[in-house]
């Protein structure tokens, strides 16, 4: 029996998994952000509720694992940031722990549960609050150790003119420290920027999805130039992975008309040319953090075993 964990700022949610048919979601507790010893007790809280010894706790963490020092950076939570948290949770729970990012989960839930079903590499796309990815090949975590495959949202990939007609894009200063990233345009809060740098009107994304499924002009013009700067560097990452299914996840992949906007204009620019859609909603709507992390703790059970 695997329990698993989606850590979240706000929530720690907890899963139990005997097998990939059998995953059942648990209550949630709120995150202790700055009590490394609160935070450790919460888990034992929720694994006390289950009445039963799990062989081993996978979590799904918004943050990245250096895969060399097995470190994690957790901006949004301060007490097990900078910490090797498999190593000191062992420690701490006697468990055997494995620990991948959210997006990570995300990809590997979809690979093997969701709209990946039956594709050998699948690439997981985030637009949510902002850009995020993860890649499964064969089955397995490209970022099985760490690290950032699948992360399309950074590095300075944007053009410096989008829409039709072309319009002169600013490289925006991302989170990451760098500018010009995908993530800058690519989510919700990207939506809203490009909307105010466009027409100086500040609304906030689902105002401007509405007005634009409305027929609004400035809102059109809005997602013309958003799907020009998403649509490039998602073509990129494709041709890269060899992806043949990209299931997306966030608030944005919720409106079926943007994803088909941008599916359209994927396969136009990809060198594999599909006659089916390519970019597509994900399956997995409910806690796909915790399907992914207790699939990753499944697999490696399995592998244990073998």
């Amino acid at each position: 029996m695997i329990i698993s964990f989606d850590i979240g700022g706000s929530a720690i949610k907890g899963g139990v998994a005997h097998s990939e048919a059998n995953i059942t979601p648990l209550g949630r507790r709120p995150t202790p952000k700055d009590d490394f010893a609160a935070f450790v007790e919460t888990l034992r809280a929720i694994i006390a509720e289950t009445g039963e010894k799990p062989t081993r706790l996978a979590f799904s963490i918004a943050g990245v694992v250096d895969p060399d020092t097995q470190r994690l950076t957790c901006a949004n939570i301060p007490c097990i940031h900078g910490r090797d948290l498999a190593a000191d949770l062992e420690a701490e729970l006697g468990l055997p722990v494995v620990i991948a990012n959210d997006a990570d989960c995300f990809a590997m839930a979809e690979a093997d549960l969701g709209a990946g079903r039956g594709h050998r590499i699948v690439l997981g796309a985030i637009l949510g609050t902002g850009v995020g990815g993860g890649v499964v090949a064969d089955g397995r975590l490209i970022n099985a150790a760490g690290g950032f495959a699948g992360e399309w949202g950074h590095g300075p990939a944007l053009a410096s003119h989008a829409g039709n007609p072309p319009v002169a894009i600013p490289a925006y200063p991302c989170g990451c420290g760098q500018k010009g990233c995908v993530d800058t345009v690519g989510g919700a809060r990207g939506l809203e920027r490009l909307h105010k740098t466009l027409h100086d009107i500040d609304l906030s994304s689902q105002e401007i999805i509405d007005d634009w499924l409305k027929g609004e002009s400035q809102a059109a013009r809005t997602i013309d130039v958003f799907i020009d700067l998403v649509a490039s560097p998602l073509a990129l990452t494709i041709n890269i992975t060899g992806a043949t299914i990209v299931p997306v996840g966030g608030g944005l992949s919720n409106v079926e008309e943007l994803l088909a906007e941008l599916d359209k204009a994927v396969r136009q620019r990809i060198l594999r040319k599909f006659d089916r859609p390519l970019v597509v909603r994900s399956e997995c709507r409910v806690e796909p953090g915790l399907i992914g992390a207790a699939l990753l703790g499944l697999k490696a059970e399995a592998h244990l075993a073998a």
